[in-house]
Order: C-alpha cells, then structure tokens, then sequence
C-alpha cells in the first residue's frame, strides 16, 4: 500500500506528461477545419494585394521624406 502512494520519480512523471501532450495535441488536430482551396486562393491574393498597398504607401513616404530633408539640409547650407 505505501509503494502505490509513494510519489513517482521524475523521468515517470515527464513521461506521463510528454504522452498526455501528444495525446491532447492529437485530440485537438481532429477538430480543425481546413480552408478550401478557393479560401486559400482567396486569402492569398488578399494578403498580396495588401503587402503591394502597403509598400507603395511606404514608397511614396520614403521619397516626400526624401525630399523633405533634402530641403532642409539646402536650406541649412545656405544653398
């Protein structure tokens, strides 16, 4: 009766604990939902049309400040 009370050393419990995390994480990937291809397609070509937004933004922002601090710096040299 005292060895079945007796604390289990700490490989047993690591162990007991690594198989419960993949038992759980497997439990959990049967409940996932996959995209259709259409979905992929879909969110894809809106992430791209994001990114090209976005650096043309980043572009014009760069070349205004460009421009901006060129002037200052004419400016400062007298010039």
């Amino acid at each position: 009766m005292a060895e079945a009370n007796k604390k289990q050393n700490w490989f047993a419990r690591t162990w007991n604990r690594i198989r419960k995390y993949v038992r759980d994480s497997k439990s959990e990937l049967k409940k996932v939902v996959y995209p259709s291809a259409k979905q992929v397609r879909n969110n894809t070509l809106l992430v791209l049309l994001c990114v090209l937004i976005v650096g043309i933004f980043v572009w014009v922002f760069d070349g205004v400040a460009t421009f901006i601090i060129q002037g200052l710096i004419s400016l400062v040299k007298g010039g």
